[in-house]
């Protein structure tokens, strides 16, 4: 079974978790990325490294574009005044499940994965707190949430048709009801309690406490985690090819048997594609499907978001290392209510993503596709994550250094509603599977695509 020859499509973090495991597990694999880096859309990039009409570019190609900045992004390319920064595609903060996965895969030492690690604070009426919960708030609510975290696989399935609203109404009583707006929101990337399964969110949150704080970022960024990935696969004789598009997946008689690249056909044993499910008959012929299946991965939308960097001289010190939620009320947006996050945990010297004596904060504000597409939208999105910033850091464009603000309407490649099913890693064609984070996998967004790779390796082994 090792000698089996395996091409993953897309150098992202589900892609390099299978290259990993597979390489691992001795088969033979060969990546095949478009882009001239690593990481799919949880990307770290230094801007400084390219000009404004390439950045612009690369932002499209990955469903984003640059709505705001401060001062106008033209002056802040042409001072090169983004010098020493790197700067993620969308923001990525990761549950803390994270740790017991890359763990289970990056386990030598030379390819070691460091993280920052933070509990999450709360802003709200104009102050905020730290961490989300008190002592007395924890003592007051673990009833219910033992109850809801701790439940069986049977009891979460039971829980899967279940809104979030209709969780609220059974068990959102006091600091609980709080909880279960913000997380659930936070956790899927959806505004709408009704469209949030509580099954899916219940599982994503579980896993968020598997050794870990309830929030993680790798030291050095994004880009660490795919270079230690990359590493391995190479040092365990994988191949990775960037720059180098798959232009067709070969299909014969409902068997996928290779991939055209650079007008070349190479056979390969299983095919495996971590690219945006949506995007899939892009590079092979939806004949070969059900009409059905083919329906339904064209209609799977993705999450949106408002980012924000905010590149400041200085800071308070009490705020170093921390993350806050907040929840704007009454928005008249889809759910009603939006939930953001203002993350200052590569703030810390230890990250190295800003230059000395220099801060970047990373934020973003929840909404759907469309509406990260609406500029009125995006005025509004913007002013909530400045009013919340303000409130943090009061007057805080007195030590604004620069700000960028982008619109992502690919943030997670497919929004897990109640309606809405992802699509199965299993696909109708033998030997052509899916990963990432559009699949059906625990968790979300990272969490997601990296489950999604292990469950595949699993089923591969198994066969």
């Amino acid at each position: 079974m090792e000698n089996k020859n395996i091409c993953i499509i897309g150098a992202g973090i589900g892609g390099l978790t299978a290259g990993a495991l597979l390489t691992k597990k001795g088969f033979k694999v060969s990546i095949y990325e478009r882009e001239s880096i690593l990481g799919g859309r949880a990307l770290s990039i230094n801007p400084s490294d390219m000009n404004l009409k390439e950045y612009r570019k690369l932002l499209a190609r990955f469903n984003m574009n640059i709505s705001f900045s401060e001062p106008d992004l033209k002056t802040i390319f042409d001072k090169n005044m983004i010098k020493g920064y790197q700067l993620d595609l969308g923001f990525h903060i990761i549950g803390g499940g994270i740790l017991t996965n890359i763990k289970t895969i990056l386990s030598e030492e030379k390819y070691k994965q460091e993280f920052i690690e933070s509990y999450i604070g709360f802003i709200e009426n104009k102050k905020y707190g730290f961490p989300f919960l008190s002592k007395l708030d924890k003592i007051r609510v673990a009833p219910n949430i033992i109850r809801l975290l701790f439940a069986g696989e049977k009891k979460l399935k039971e829980f899967d048709k279940l809104s979030i609203n209709d969780t609220i109404k059974r068990y959102g009583k006091g600091k609980m009801k709080l909880i279960l707006e913000v997380f659930s929101r936070s956790i899927t990337t959806i505004n709408d309690l009704n469209k949030i399964s509580s099954g899916e969110m219940l599982r994503a949150q579980k896993s968020l406490y598997k050794g870990a704080k309830p929030v993680t970022y790798p030291k050095k960024g994004l880009k660490a985690i795919s270079e230690n990935l990359a590493k391995y696969i190479t040092d365990n004789g994988g191949k990775i090819y960037l720059n180098t598009p798959v232009e067709k997946i070969i299909i014969k008689n409902k068997k996928a048997t290779g991939c055209i690249t650079k007008g070349k056909e190479i056979s390969f044993d299983y095919i495996i594609s971590s690219i945006l499910v949506q995007n899939l008959f892009k590079i092979t012929d939806e004949k070969h499907f059900p009409k059905k299946y083919v329906s339904k991965l064209k209609s799977l939308k993705g999450t949106g978001s408002l980012c924000a960097y905010y590149s400041l001289n200085n800071i308070p010190k009490d705020l170093i290392g921390k993350a806050f939620h907040f929840i704007q009320r009454d928005t008249g947006l889809e759910g009603k209510d939006v939930v953001g996050m203002i993350d200052m945990m590569i703030t810390s010297s230890e990250n190295k993503m800003s230059p000395k004596n220099n801060f970047l904060i990373q934020s973003y504000v929840i909404c759907t596709p469309e509406e990260a597409k609406n500029p009125k939208v995006q005025r509004k999105l913007r002013k909530y994550l400045d009013e919340n910033l303000n409130i943090l850091i009061p007057n805080f464009k007195c030590k604004l250094n620069w700000a960028i603000y982008s619109s992502i309407w690919h943030l997670d490649g497919v929004a897990k509603t109640i309606e809405r099913d992802k699509a199965d890693i299993i696909t109708p064609i033998n030997n052509l599977f899916l990963i990432g984070d559009c699949v059906k996998a625990p968790g979300i967004g990272y969490n997601c695509a990296i489950n999604s790779a292990k469950i595949f390796v699993e089923h591969i082994i198994d066969k």
